[in-house]
């Protein structure tokens, strides 16, 4: 499945410089480097995308694809039928996602609110500041999954901070890792600077890194990132 993020120009970045260090910006060029293109988000549109990013709460992405197709076989992948459909049916689509009734109520207070903001392409011309202060307020979406959106879905320069970021980064020394949300989305942004195909690209690689090799126990044998970590263990 073609991801809408796919067509967009990435970045063209090189192999890391001898004298990177383990710093914020040197960090991506030594994962790009190892892993390359991660092309993402998979979605056919910005609604799709905005589901996935409720859906892929406390689950792995293969586990949404499946309750999308559920979806999309039910011919209900769209704000007014999942309004539309009944608690327990939607849960039963959902439910290769994991907490398919939680997420069930979470995906309904999207879909309304959508439907009285009048839509995908009404809400795309708000602000980057008050469309994430609205996304807030719907029930069931935090900063992490708010900001999900707001890259992804309407590309929009806000950088993403998952529990792998604070893992990564905090073996690395370059954060605690119990920083309020906040405080390292705005360290993340002041140091890569305020690109939609940079921040796009760099949350995957955190994702691909952090699910692969920097695991709860790590495998720093297969790490691009071990000369200067830290926390290496043998």
């Amino acid at each position: 499945m073609r991801g809408v993020a796919t067509a967009r120009k990435k970045r063209t970045v090189g192999r890391p410089k001898p004298d990177d260090r383990i710093t914020i910006p040197g960090i991506y060029h030594r994962l790009f480097a190892a892993n390359g293109h991660q092309r993402w988000w998979p979605g056919d549109s910005a609604f799709e995308i905005m589901a996935g990013a409720v859906l892929t709460q406390n689950t792995a992405w293969t586990n949404v694809e499946k309750a999308i197709a559920n979806l999309k076989c039910a011919k209900a992948l769209s704000p007014e039928a999942i309004v539309r459909a009944h608690p327990r049916r939607l849960a039963a689509w959902l439910r290769p996602s994991g907490y398919f009734n939680i997420k069930a109520k979470r995906l309904k207070a999207l879909c309304r609110w959508l439907i009285e903001a009048g839509g995908v392409n009404k809400i795309a011309k708000f602000t980057t500041h008050d469309l994430r202060q609205v996304l807030l307020n719907v029930h069931g979406i935090g900063p992490e999954t708010a900001d999900d959106i707001l890259l992804y879905a309407f590309n929009r320069p806000v950088f993403v901070i998952d529990a792998y970021t604070r893992r990564i980064f905090a073996r690395l020394g370059l954060i605690a890792g119990d920083e309020p949300y906040e405080a390292l989305r705005y360290l993340f942004e002041n140091e890569l600077g305020n690109s939609v195909s940079l921040f796009n690209e760099y949350h995957a690689l955190i994702v691909a890194h952090g699910k692969d090799v920097c695991k709860k126990r790590p495998l720093c044998g297969s790490c691009s990132l071990a000369e200067g970590c830290p926390s290496v263990t043998s």
